[in-house]
């Protein structure tokens, strides 16, 4: 899938959502699965409390999101705190959940997509994806790459 598809088409593929990622955040499923639900909560902004389970789903790593959320590590439990994130946070950071969850579809396992996340591929000129998640071209890249593992395009 290039570039240019229409982004609904990608997010058509994560409509099955991962229960255990789900059992760990207080949102609800349409979410994941509903482009119109995604950008109304997107708009109303996602509590702090919703940061620390996203940090939790990504197995504690909080530097990815003290770089999606352009503060420094001392200041991250500061968000944790907020009745709602501003907007480009919440869509930040439900945007990487929802390329977590494709991952673990794509590879059937939670572990082997946190582990596969973490390694450098490739066909991301060799960069490890957890180190693209912190902007949307970054993580339309990895979408991308998930998508011609997932059609076989290559392993």
């Amino acid at each position: 899938m290039g570039r240019g598809d229409d982004l609904s088409q990608v997010y058509d593929r994560n409509e099955a959502v991962d229960p255990g990622l789900l059992a760990e955040l207080s949102l609800p499923k349409e979410v994941f699965t509903d482009s119109v639900a995604f950008i109304k909560q997107v708009r109303k902004g996602i509590p702090g409390q919703v940061l620390v389970e996203a940090i939790g789903a990504f197995d504690g790593d909080r530097e990815m999101f003290v770089r999606l959320l352009e503060t420094t590590p001392g200041n991250l439990h500061r968000f944790y705190k907020r009745e709602a994130l501003s907007r480009s946070q919440s869509e930040g950071i439900l945007d990487a959940l929802r390329v977590l969850n494709y991952a673990i579809l794509v590879f059937g396992d939670s572990k082997v997509a946190h582990e596969w996340l973490r390694c450098q591929v490739p066909a991301l000129s060799g960069a490890k994806p957890v180190d693209l998640l912190d902007t949307f071209c970054g993580r339309d890249w990895i979408r991308d790459v998930l998508g011609k593992i997932e059609y076989g395009e290559f392993s």
